[in-house]
């Protein structure tokens, strides 16, 4: 330290005042201080940049539609499409009947005759039985027993005059006795006449043939020619002129 004070100056000396330690620190700070600018400056000088190299991006494969997944699954094999099975058709419903019961007239050799009423379909058959089947002796010649029934109709057995065989088509007669015979001047039966045998008699038109009908059904038929006055439309003078016409 003396011999830098020595190398100072006179001029440095004297106008610092400076002690020898102190000017010994001094100088220790500037060359602290001039080595770190040193180290700054180095650490900042400029150095070489080698420009980045190229990199080309590689395109993704996107895998094709309908083949994801792994390669077992990609080459299963699709067999035919599965129809589904058509259920049969339902078969369609019968419509009901019109009727369920029949009214019908039972006459002649039968154990209890009279206006019946029986299920709808019923037969010849079922009528004589709901009446207590037939009576001894009684003659079923040109009954059919197998008929089946229609409403309002009449069914007599063995009874004198009646027509042999069933109704026609169409007609609304009685089996095995349906009235008259059909000859000119025969008189009409009250009992087992038909609508259209009534409306052929004079002065009687469908009209008429029907409210007799409907009273002979009413009330289990005629047991005598005078009650045709009871009917409805029937005066005293048409009776005058239907009494020869008709028979029971």
């Amino acid at each position: 330290m003396a011999g830098i004070r020595d190398r100072t100056p006179l001029w440095v000396q004297t106008r610092c005042g400076l002690e020898p330690r102190t000017l010994a620190a001094l100088t220790v700070v500037l060359l602290v201080a001039a080595g770190l600018a040193g180290g700054y400056f180095w650490m900042g000088r400029p150095e070489p940049v080698r420009a980045p190299e190229l990199v080309r991006a590689v395109p993704a494969t996107v895998a094709p539609e309908g083949r994801a997944g792994s390669e077992p699954e990609a080459r299963q094999e699709v067999g035919p499409p599965v129809t589904p099975p058509v259920p049969p058709p339902t078969p369609p419903v019968p419509p009901a009947s019109s009727g369920t019961k029949v009214v019908v007239d039972v006459g002649g050799k039968v154990r209890r005759p009279g206006v019946l009423t029986l299920p709808a379909g019923s037969r010849v058959e079922d009528a004589l039985r709901a009446a207590g089947g037939v009576r001894s002796g009684a003659d079923l010649t040109g009954v059919n027993r197998a008929r089946v029934l229609s409403d309002g109709e009449q069914v007599l057995v063995d009874v004198p005059g009646a027509q042999v065989g069933g109704p026609g088509p169409g007609s609304g007669g009685s089996t095995g006795g349906a009235g008259g015979d059909g000859a000119p001047g025969t008189p009409v039966s009250l009992n087992t006449a038909t609508v259209e045998q009534l409306d052929t008699l004079p002065g009687v038109g469908p009209v008429l043939a029907q409210h007799i009908v409907d009273h002979r059904t009413e009330h289990g038929g005629f047991r005598s020619v005078s009650e045709l006055r009871e009917v409805s439309g029937i005066g005293e003078r048409r009776f005058a002129d239907l009494e020869p016409l008709v028979r029971l």
